[in-house]
């Protein structure tokens, strides 16, 4: 959907990458390891979205080191794409919202660290029918043609900011 929009693949992995979680940073060379693209292609686009205010970067040493700019203009919306790109927006409308006493959904796994999935990782907070779970789970599954596991947890405190928390009641 996406890739039909932006016609850079690179490009589109950056936009993945940085706007689904603001938390995420990162420097040129880990980006190219990271995609398997060489760093001229990855550091053309990085300028490119830095020149258009979309990054911001700091130096870090001897690395220039990358992250969202949250107060452009554009950046709810772009980041509501990309939820929609990975079916987040789903999940959220069909599983965590009718589950009963849930008080949190947090994405892990790569898609939470930017990184394209077909496999969606999360962890949900509270006390909820399971059995319901599963079969709210399926549904959102087939609508948005990826797997979707989750762990069930009644207390979690993320220790890591690669656990993005998504829905919060």
């Amino acid at each position: 959907m996406i890739e039909t929009l932006i016609s850079s693949k690179t490009r589109v992995k950056l936009l993945l990458k940085f706007f689904l979680n603001p938390d995420n940073s990162a420097h040129l060379r880990g980006l190219g390891n990271e995609f398997g693209e060489s760093t001229n292609a990855i550091r053309v686009e990085l300028k490119r979205l830095e020149e258009a205010n979309m990054l911001v970067s700091k130096n870090e040493g001897n690395k220039k080191l990358f992250r969202v700019n949250e107060k452009h203009p554009l950046y709810r919306d772009i980041h509501n794409i990309v939820r929609k790109y990975f079916g987040i927006d789903v999940i959220v409308d069909k599983v965590a919202q009718r589950l009963g006493n849930l008080e949190a959904v947090y994405l892990t796994g790569d898609i939470a660290k930017g990184r394209s999935s077909e496999h969606i990782e999360l962890i949900l907070v509270g006390d909820i029918d399971q059995q319901y779970l599963a079969q709210l789970t399926l549904k959102a599954e087939n609508l948005i043609q990826r797997k979707i596991s989750y762990t069930v947890e009644r207390m979690y405190n993320p220790s890591s900011n690669q656990n993005l928390l998504i829905w919060y009641r």
